[in-house]
């Protein structure tokens, strides 16, 4: 398992390697974005910890190049705070969004998780998900029966099929799904995954794949057929 870490301050980049590697994780680290770009193709890692103040650019744009020739699991590391920069580098196609200060503890949890997500054998049956989300035709289907969903509950539901076990505060699936209109109130998130829940089981009574993180929001986690 090989992580590279793209961090300016040395500091938080030593905390970081020290708790990757003391959980047997391979670290490398750069500290600009040249350095990153010839890190990824020298190392090929499978999770890039991204910062997105660094010297020489910006880790947004950064972001972009690392996934023309990366397919690893990138996830921002950063002391930016503000909800437009999470819901950014989210739509950007970040797994995670992690704002410092941090556990090191919680953040080494993180990353196993995602290596773990990353490293999982691709099932080579023909066998058909037991939920799957069609993005042409915008259908999600349980054991192959498309759901009755409307417009907010696809848009919650694809988002966390499609980012599986990455937490979602209520407020950011309000910026994420409804863009915080006029229609959108404090319980609007928690209603509409009542709902959806409810649809799920209509289909199969066992299936609970939307999981309460308490304190935190909510995740997805993919059912095993």
């Amino acid at each position: 398992m090989h992580v590279l870490l793209v961090e300016d301050e040395p500091a938080i980049a030593e905390a970081v390697v020290y708790a990757l590697e003391s959980e047997r994780i391979t670290c490398h680290w750069s500290s600009t974005c040249k350095d990153a770009l010839t890190a990824v193709q020298k190392h090929n890692p499978e999770l890039i910890l991204l910062d997105i103040g660094l010297p020489d650019g910006n880790g947004f744009d950064l972001f972009k190049q690392l996934k023309e020739i990366s397919s690893a699991s990138i996830v921002f590391l950063t002391s930016r705070h503000s909800e437009l920069d999470e819901v950014l580098g989210l739509e950007l196609g970040a797994d995670d969004y992690i704002t410092k200060p941090f556990s090191p503890r919680v953040l080494t949890t993180r990353v196993r998780m995602l290596l773990r997500r990353s490293s999982s054998p691709m099932d080579t049956t023909t066998t058909q998900p037991v939920i799957e989300h069609d993005k042409t035709s915008a259908r999600i289907r349980v054991h192959g029966t498309a759901l009755d969903l409307s417009r907010y509950e696809y848009g919650v539901l694809a988002l966390l099929i499609d980012h599986p076990e990455r937490i979602y505060s209520r407020d950011t699936l309000m910026d994420l799904v409804w863009q915080r209109t006029a229609d959108s109130f404090d319980r609007t998130v928690d209603t509409h995954i009542k709902t959806i829940r409810q649809k799920i089981k209509a289909q199969d009574s066992a299936l609970d794949p939307i999981k309460t993180r308490r304190g935190l929001g909510y995740c997805f986690e993919a059912p095993v057929s």
